[in-house]
């Protein structure tokens, strides 16, 4: 996507449990308590189409192929940038996005086994080539992830064994070595609020910066 914008883009990833809802949460107040013009958003379900498609993707009694289930997120994804992202980020905005094209790579391109190149392309079209300025990624080991979650509770993706959300947990880690210079890991294991100073320092850094690059402009 040619970058006809003002705006920056983070997107906050994650397995499952380790918090970056909250943390996403926390940050886009935070933000707008600093004075800066923040939008929350999130996939799948950002848009109203992509609540139907959310309600497809995490129904427990849907039996959806791997290949299937990649182009509902990307047809997710696809609408959230053309109705609520990139017009957000035209008016100069910042976009907190709860998961993003990196949640593809660690769930569908690494868990599913469908490998990283069918993944981006199936992003590529998505999104129009936007990439997130920056990501967090709020890295905890699966086992841990889901003790504290309610079971009763699991959606369809959720309900995948220990096994899978490993391979998640790797994907999302090998994102991370691949793109050091957008994404930073942060140890979700500790207590909420010392994660949470971890993330409002790592992008008042990166806003810092920002800002200071807009000026010399």
């Amino acid at each position: 996507m040619e970058k006809d914008y003002t705006g920056k883009l983070i997107s906050f990833e994650g397995p499952e449990g380790s918090g970056k809802s909250t943390q996403a949460e926390i940050i886009y107040k935070w933000l707008l308590k600093k004075g800066y013009d923040a939008v929350l958003t999130w996939e799948p379900g950002g848009t109203e189409l992509g609540r139907m498609v959310r309600d497809i993707l995490l129904n427990r009694g849907l039996a959806i192929g791997p290949k299937a289930e990649m182009l509902l997120y990307g047809a997710d994804r696809a609408q959230h940038v053309e109705e609520v992202i990139h017009p957000a980020l035209r008016k100069g905005k910042i976009v907190i996005c709860d998961r993003y094209i990196d949640s593809s790579f660690a769930y569908q391109g690494c868990a599913r086994g469908l490998g990283a190149d069918f993944v981006e392309q199936v992003n590529a079209l998505a999104s129009g080539g936007l990439f997130p300025d920056l990501t967090l990624l709020f890295d905890l080991p699966a086992e841990e992830g889901f003790k504290r979650k309610k079971q009763c509770d699991f959606d369809r993706i959720e309900r995948e064994g220990l096994e899978f959300h490993e391979a998640v947990r790797k994907g999302y880690l090998m994102a991370a070595e691949k793109n050091p210079h957008r994404v930073k890991i942060i140890d979700a294991s500790r207590p909420l609020e010392i994660v949470s100073e971890d993330a409002i320092s790592i992008v008042y850094r990166f806003l810092k910066g920002w800002e200071h690059n807009a000026k010399r402009d």
